[in-house]
């Protein structure tokens, strides 16, 4: 049985305010408290390094950078190393100034890279938002050269705030493309990332092509990269999510990555470990896994109800059940009974990204004219894969 000999935290976009009594500084304070919990619980008990992505400050006011450095290290023990970056929301006061508050502030450089553990870590800091120029590129090809130099066979582990463009879930609207011409040199690249605010047990979160790549979640709310959602991107219930990773090295090379809730202290039941050796023909996170058999379904009781009046017509019903990963979504189909033309549709999310999913899904579409009408309902995973018969409610107005 392998053993651990090497554990680190990622967490990004914790988005602290001015105001000591925002909600981000609470579950920063729970949140760091909860990774040594759990570390002491552990035969290996250190938390080696923890990095921070970017975003940490909300808009890259100096009280805001001062509480989120208050909160931090007053849990911090001696023996976790630290590396912070900036990115977009930090850069309120211009690059230089910014790159000078770390520097005063935490006394950190914008481009790092460090050995812990007899393994390479490279956190790299965006310039005018999310993006990576020539400085940058060319420091993050030294490095991953030089890591991989020192031990081909390795994971190398890096850091950035914006995900890499069409990689993990979220990238599509919050993802760069500079640093890919590097990155598809080093197959043993574990790159970690933010931005999105997307969820992290979402099965999507991890990807496998040229490289490894994880999405580091939010402390503050979530967002998610799907547009036709009748309530836009951000759900009504985005404020009570609140996520970080923690990674696990074991004797063997191979690499866990557990994702966190801080909301109810709890890990997802979504380990995703990534083992040597580290090339594409060993990866096993593709997109063939949206080649799959394996669709939601509704229970034969599955509750479903329409209530009509005012503006709103509100659509109610139970949760689809899925024997692998979780239900991701619903499209709701309203059909003129009479001319059997579609009339209304609309699209919500499942609520997957809280540990514990709501019982039921409420959606609203606009109010139709006085006629009969059925309410389908079909149940969505995550990799195009939908259920076989939705549920039907038939109603008058």
């Amino acid at each position: 049985m392998s053993d651990t000999i090497l554990r680190f935290a990622v967490m990004s976009d914790v988005h602290v305010k001015e105001n000591k009594d925002c909600r981000e500084l609470a579950r920063l304070d729970k949140g760091m408290k909860c990774l040594y919990e759990y570390a002491d619980k552990c035969a290996y008990r250190p938390v080696d390094a923890i990095f921070v992505v970017g975003d940490f400050a909300n808009s890259g006011k100096e009280r805001e950078m001062l509480n989120f450095k208050e909160v931090f290290f007053a849990n911090l023990r001696p023996e976790t190393d630290v590396t912070i970056s900036v990115a977009s929301h930090e850069y309120g006061s211009g690059i230089p100034e910014t790159h000078e508050r770390m520097r005063r502030l935490f006394g950190m450089e914008p481009d790092i890279h460090k050995i812990i553990k007899g393994y390479h870590f490279i956190s790299v800091t965006p310039h005018h938002g999310t993006r990576y120029e020539k400085p940058q590129i060319d420091f993050s090809f030294n490095a991953l050269e030089e890591a991989r130099l020192d031990d081909p066979d390795k994971a190398i582990f890096f850091f950035q705030h914006p995900h890499v463009n069409g990689t993990v879930y979220g990238s599509y609207d919050w993802g760069e493309k500079d640093l890919l011409p590097t990155f598809i040199n080093f197959p043993q690249i574990i790159d970690f990332s933010g931005h999105s605010h997307a969820p992290i047990n979402d099965p999507r979160n991890v990807h496998q092509e040229y490289i490894t790549c994880f999405g580091t979640g939010s402390f503050s709310y979530t967002e998610l990269d799907e547009f036709e959602k009748y309530y836009g991107t951000v759900p009504p219930d985005a404020d009570d999510f609140s996520q970080y990773l923690i990674v696990e090295v074991d004797d063997e090379g191979a690499v866990t990555v557990k994702s966190f809730d801080v909301i109810t202290g709890r890990f997802f039941p979504c380990d995703r470990t990534v083992r040597p050796p580290f090339t594409p023909e060993n990866f096993i996170y593709t997109d063939n896994r949206y080649k799959t058999d394996v669709k939601p379904y509704f229970a034969p009781d599955t509750p479903i109800e329409v209530k009509t009046g005012g503006e709103y017509i509100e659509i109610t019903f139970g949760q689809a059940k899925i024997d692998e990963d979780m239900v991701n979504d619903y499209l709701v189909t309203v059909t003129d009974r009479e001319s059997g033309k579609i009339v209304r549709r609309a699209s919500a999310w499942s609520g997957y990204y809280h540990y514990t999913m709501p019982d039921s899904i409420t959606v609203k579409v606009k109010m139709l004219p006085e006629g009969n009408y059925s309410a389908d309902v079909t149940a969505r995973g995550f990799w195009k894969n939908a259920s076989d018969e939705p549920i039907r409610k038939d109603f008058t107005i």
